[in-house]
Order: structure tokens, then C-alpha cells, then sequence
């Protein structure tokens, strides 16, 4: 028999039902992403993936299904956040401008209010890293918000010791720059992020020639095997930089060493985006609504999107949060509409380009057959400022309900009031 559920009576467990039953979303507008919108979708997810998307009277409900009535309602993949700084960060201290070995997962407080926060924005995977203090300032980490008590609970790997679990954190510009043995100039800064490299590289010699003899292995650097996983293109460097000359530094970086790079926030890529697309080099940029911020970020242009997107780069949008409170981070896909991004890459950017560039993007960022069941439901359009986030899905669990209280609580709290986790100042509604 099938059971026909609407969301106003969708607070009912699922771990009453588990996720052998099938869940069945119907009559809202689907954005796959990965194909064109479909009015009156479905949705089926079980087992904690997608089993179908398609026009109703297209899909087969299957039988003993729970059904989910979400007429006039959105539906969208989940949203990836490149780069953000949920869950009291940690990496790098002042002993040292590069510190390759340091893991931000040693440093996340996976219960902290901050990650709510990010659910109730929508967002179900999040590239954490370290602050830009550092030319390098540790390994970023890959987070799946399910819900968990644990850093081991979000991980995206199963085995945080034998597997890349994330990135590396770079950064040039005025940021890692100060008293020795800091760089003082942008020129020193590149020089040592050269002769780190080389000194990786040298490494890897050590470790050729001694063609597996443990007597004549070099003894074991955690700062050299990281940037090795770097250099052997298994872990991506995200490099936070923002004057086009800094830019440029991190093009030839690639260019010198090979490795994998995704440029983040570049405030002044409209300079240089032909540059840029000639590197086939992918970026992640901040949609900034007010003034302010540090100098070299002076000439950010909100048409960054657009121009990136007309000079053939793929663009992903992050939060930097809270540069970008995780909650409004998907009004920056209309930011950069209105700036003369196409609606269909603004949207992309949220998710399936966020998904590329973490080497996600055969597991999450669209709505597709056999991809994890990561999905938002909208009251409406995602590009209106009156849409809420009414729900966020993660592996066909739900983590974030609007119309629980509790959960609204994070959604709806006003400035300031996640500062200890639990209290709440004023609520703006």
C-alpha cells in the first residue's frame, strides 16, 4: 500500500521506515542541473542514493513507497562550498610561513553550531580549510554534513590515515606576508613556495633510488609526502589569491610544477580571464553584497562570474564563511545573475562546478540516477530573495527541517547569536 505523505507531516522519523523503503518527492520544480529544468518532477531516492528524476507519468512509483507531496515547492541537488571555515578551524600556527602536514581535521569541531548553519543555507558538502595567513597553511578537508558527532561521522574518505581526504591550502598575496621568517614581499613569498617544491621533489628522488630498500629510504617527512600527493595530482591545491599579478604567480606555479590548482576568490580574474582559460584552470569566487574588506581586494567586480563564464572558465561560488554566512549562500547565484552570469551556470556554480573541483562531481552536484540522494526543497524560486530553504536531504536522510523549531532557530537567528552554539540573541524573521 502506498503511503502518501505531505511535507506538513514530514517530521515523522525515517529511521521508523529506514532507508530500505523508497522516498518519492513529487509535483515540484526539478533543477537537475545536469539537464534542463523539469516542471512536475519526481524523485526517488533510496539506500541513500537517487533512483530516478524525471516528469510525472515518466517515472514509475514504486510500490510500498513513501510518497512526498511537494507541489509548488523547488527541488535541487545539495549545495558544495568550496571554501569555508565552518566548525572552529584550525591549521597552521606562526613557527613557520608552510606547514604542509598540518590537517585541518585534527582541528574541526564537527558539532559546533556553525555547521547547523550551513545546513540550513543548504549545503550538504563543504570544502573546510585553514585561514590565508600561511603560503601554506595545511590540508583543506572534504565534509559530507550528515549528521554525526564526529569528524570520522562527515568525512568523505573512510580512512583519514591511508587516503586524501582534501586538499592543500595555499595563498599569496598580502595575506601569509610579515616578520621573518614570514616573506616581507610578494617576490620572496613565490621564492619560497619554489623551493619547498624542489625540496618535494628531491624527495621523490630519494624514494626512486632506493627502489624499495627500507635501508636506503629517506626518513619519513610528513611535509614532503603531502606536497607529493600534490605533485602526483592527488591532491588539489586551493590557492586563495586576488590581484591579477598574484594570479598570474599562481599560473606559472602550475606551469613549473604541474600540479592541480583551483584559484579561490580572485577578485581581479576579469583582468585576466583569457589568462586563466588558457590554463584551463577552474575558480571559485566570492559574490560580495556590501563594501569593505582588505585592499587587494579593492577592485572586485560582482560581473566576475560573467566574465569568467564568457572566457570558457568553469566557475564554482563559495562562501568563505563568514566572509558569506553559510545561511544566504544561495542568493549569490542571483548576485551574479543580475551581474550577467547565465541562470544556468550561476546555478551550476553552486553545485556540480563545486563538485568538479573537489573530485566530487561523480558522487554529488546534480540530480542523476545512481549519485548520492543530496537534495535541497525551496518554498519557491531559487532566485528570489523570499525563498527559503525548507529542507535539506543528505543521503536521503533528512538534517535540516525549517518547520521544526529547533532547526528554524538556526535558520532564522540573528547577528551574533552562534558565538557559544546554543545561545540566541534575537531572531529575524
Amino acid at each position: 500500500m502506498r503511503v502518501r505523505l505531505t511535507l506538513l507531516i514530514a517530521l515523522i522519523p525515517l529511521a521508523l521506515y529506514g532507508q530500505e523503503q523508497p522516498l518519492v518527492f513529487r509535483g515540484a520544480r526539478l533543477y537537475p542541473i545536469s539537464q534542463p529544468p523539469i516542471e512536475r518532477g519526481v524523485l526517488v531516492v533510496q539506500h541513500g542514493k537517487i533512483v530516478a528524476v524525471g516528469s510525472e507519468g515518466e517515472v514509475s512509483i514504486p510500490e510500498q513507497a513513501i510518497v512526498y507531496d511537494v507541489t509548488g515547492k523547488v527541488i535541487m541537488p545539495g549545495l558544495v562550498d568550496t571554501h569555508s571555515h565552518i566548525g572552529r578551524v584550525e591549521g597552521g600556527d606562526r613557527s613557520a610561513p608552510m606547514h604542509p602536514a598540518v590537517r585541518t581535521l585534527d582541528a574541526i569541531d564537527v558539532r559546533h553550531s556553525s555547521v547547523q548553519r550551513a545546513r540550513a543555507g543548504g549545503i550538504t558538502t563543504v570544502n573546510v580549510m585553514s585561514g590565508s595567513g600561511h603560503l601554506l597553511s595545511g590540508q583543506t578537508v572534504y565534509l559530507k554534513l550528515r549528521k554525526g558527532n564526529t569528524i570520522e561521522d562527515l568525512l568523505y574518505c573512510r580512512d583519514p590515515l591511508a587516503e586524501v581526504c582534501g586538499g592543500l591550502k595555499m595563498a599569496n598575496g598580502t595575506n601569509p606576508q610579515g616578520d621573518p621568517p614570514f616573506p616581507g614581499t610578494r617576490a620572496k613569498a613565490a621564492a619560497l613556495v619554489r623551493q619547498q617544491f624542489l625540496k618535494a621533489l628531491a624527495y621523490r628522488r630519494k624514494i626512486e633510488q632506493a627502489k624499495g630498500d627500507p635501508e636506503k629510504m629517506p626518513e619519513r617527512d610528513l611535509d614532503m609526502e603531502a606536497l607529493l600527493e600534490v605533485l602526483d595530482g592527488r591532491r588539489i591545491v586551493h590557492f586563495h589569491t586576488h590581484r591579477h599579478d598574484d594570479i598570474l604567480t599562481v599560473l606559472r606555479f602550475k606551469r613549473e610544477f604541474g600540479f592541480r590548482v583551483v584559484l579561490h576568490h580572485v577578485s581581479e580574474a576579469w583582468k585576466v580571464a583569457d589568462e586563466i582559460a588558457a590554463a584551463g584552470v577552474p575558480c571559485s569566487i566570492i559574490i560580495l553584497d556590501a563594501p569593505g574588506g582588505k585592499l587587494e581586494a579593492a577592485e572586485i567586480r560582482m560581473e566576475n562570474g560573467a566574465v569568467l563564464e564568457k572566457a570558457g572558465v568553469d566557475v564554482a561560488i563559495h562562501t568563505d564563511d563568514l566572509i558569506t554566512d553559510s545561511r544566504w549562500f544561495l542568493r549569490s547565484a542571483a548576485l551574479a545573475v543580475r551581474a550577467g552570469m547565465s541562470p544556468e551556470k550561476a546555478l551550476e556554480a553552486l553545485t556540480l562546478a563545486g563538485a568538479r573541483m573537489l573530485d566530487l562531481a561523480d558522487r554529488i552536484g546534480s540530480l542523476d540516477p545512481g549519485k548520492d540522494a543530496d537534495f535541497i526543497i525551496l518554498s519557491g524560486d531559487p532566485f528570489s530573495i523570499y525563498t527559503h530553504v525548507e529542507q535539506t536531504w543528505v543521503e536521503g536522510q533528512k538534517v535540516f527541517d525549517r518547520a521544526d523549531p529547533e532547526d528554524r532557530r538556526y535558520a532564522v537567528g540573528g547577528t551574533g547569536v552562534f558565538d557559544d552554539g546554543d545561545t540566541f540573541v534575537h531572531e529575524a524573521h
